[in-house]
């Protein structure tokens, strides 16, 4: 299902616009690593140090590059230290050693914080990502999380999203041209709500001025519940557009039900994006000789529900996933487990051999 390594190169530390002042002098850093610092430095004290990086889960490596750029970019003394590292992508185990920092722990004591949450978030989508697309057999992903969390994040979110895509081979399309920015995309978008909204809740008119304002070379893709009425709506949209129209998007609340399934209330749930509302678009849609319109499916939609439409069959072309691909946790631990040529492990932790590793130029 998925590459064990995705690439052998890295992002160039610049790409990241990381704060470096601020991070060189401990804003970032949680206040005991700052203090650790200041008391070696004031005892004139500079311990030579492996640290380790290990996280607990099964997982596929995210922000490694980041990160490399945070002690390349905000270490004192940067030179004088060795890293060893696996690469954005990799599957990892638990307890494996993503990454070594050898040398005077003064250099980049200050840094552990940022380098450990920038591995946690990182780390946390792209394993998201990798389980939705496996759930969908590969189909298409929109990644849909930039309204859930804050603007600052969604640069790294965005091509942590791209490593998962890389990773299984399937296409993932992200909504802000922020999330793009690293590899150099631009975000996508269909025709939303308030567009509709504004042209007076009329899906038809704000699909055709939608269609004649995008390049000729953009998928249009419009919305069809704003009225809970997604298959007259669909058809509507299609008799409209033609050809220019690549796909409608059900987004029906989890909340309500389509109209078109009044009258089948009774042996299933019949709120939100469900089987049944799929099928009755997808057939609607080939009876009227509209085979090649594409069916988004988003709203509520995470692994497992993804898992059950593919499993029975639902004519679901694309995904569109949001809040649920940033939620759950994926820590890391910095562990200093050899002083001065000594192994200094804490009890439960020692050095661990990892020849996967590779030294970062």
């Amino acid at each position: 299902m998925a590459r064990a390594e995705t690439t052998r190169t890295r992002l160039p530390p610049e790409i990241f616009d990381l704060p470096v002042e601020k991070m060189r002098a401990g804003w970032y850093t949680d206040a005991y690593f700052n203090h650790a610092r200041a008391t070696l430095l004031e005892d004139g004290r500079h311990p030579r140090v492996v640290l380790q990086v290990f996280q607990k889960n099964d997982a596929w490596l995210g922000g490694m590059d980041e990160a490399i750029a945070i002690i390349k970019l905000c270490a004192h003394e940067v030179d004088g230290l060795e890293i060893l590292a696996l690469y954005d992508g990799d599957r990892i185990e638990p307890y494996e050693p993503v990454m070594t920092i050898e040398g005077d722990y003064t250099a980049f004591a200050h840094l552990e914080t940022p380098l450990l949450g920038t591995l946690a978030r990182r780390t946390l989508i792209t394993t998201n990502v990798v389980h939705v697309l496996a759930a969908a057999n590969g189909k298409p992903l929109i990644f849909m999380p930039a309204r859930h969390d804050h603007h600052r994040v969604q640069t790294g979110d965005g091509y942590a999203a791209y490593v998962g895509g890389q990773i299984v081979g399937a296409e993932i399309g992200v909504t802000t041209n922020e999330q793009a920015s690293w590899w150099g995309g631009i975000g996508i978008g269909t025709v939303p709500h308030s567009l509709i909204a504004a042209y007076g809740g009329d899906t038809v008119a704000a699909a055709r001025k939608f269609a004649e304002w995008a390049s000729n070379d953009m998928n249009v893709t419009v919305l069809v519940d704003f009225e809970n009425d997604s298959v007259r709506t669909a058809l509507e949209v299609a008799d409209a557009l033609g050809d220019r129209l690549w796909g409608v998007r059900l987004d029906t609340s989890e909340t309500l039900v389509d109209r078109s399934l009044f009258d089948e209330l009774g042996d299933f749930n019949p709120t939100g994006v469900n089987e049944r509302l799929v099928w009755k678009v997808r057939d609607a849609l080939d009876a009227a000789g509209y085979e090649r319109v594409h069916i988004v499916a988003s709203g509520g939609f995470n692994e497992a529900k993804i898992r059950e439409f593919e499993e029975k069959g639902v004519p679901v072309d694309a995904y569109g996933v949001g809040s649920s691909l940033i939620r759950g946790s994926n820590d890391f631990t910095g562990d200093i487990v050899i002083t001065d040529g000594k192994p200094s492990a804490k009890v439960g932790r020692r050095y661990r051999e990892n020849p996967r590793l590779e030294p970062v130029a």
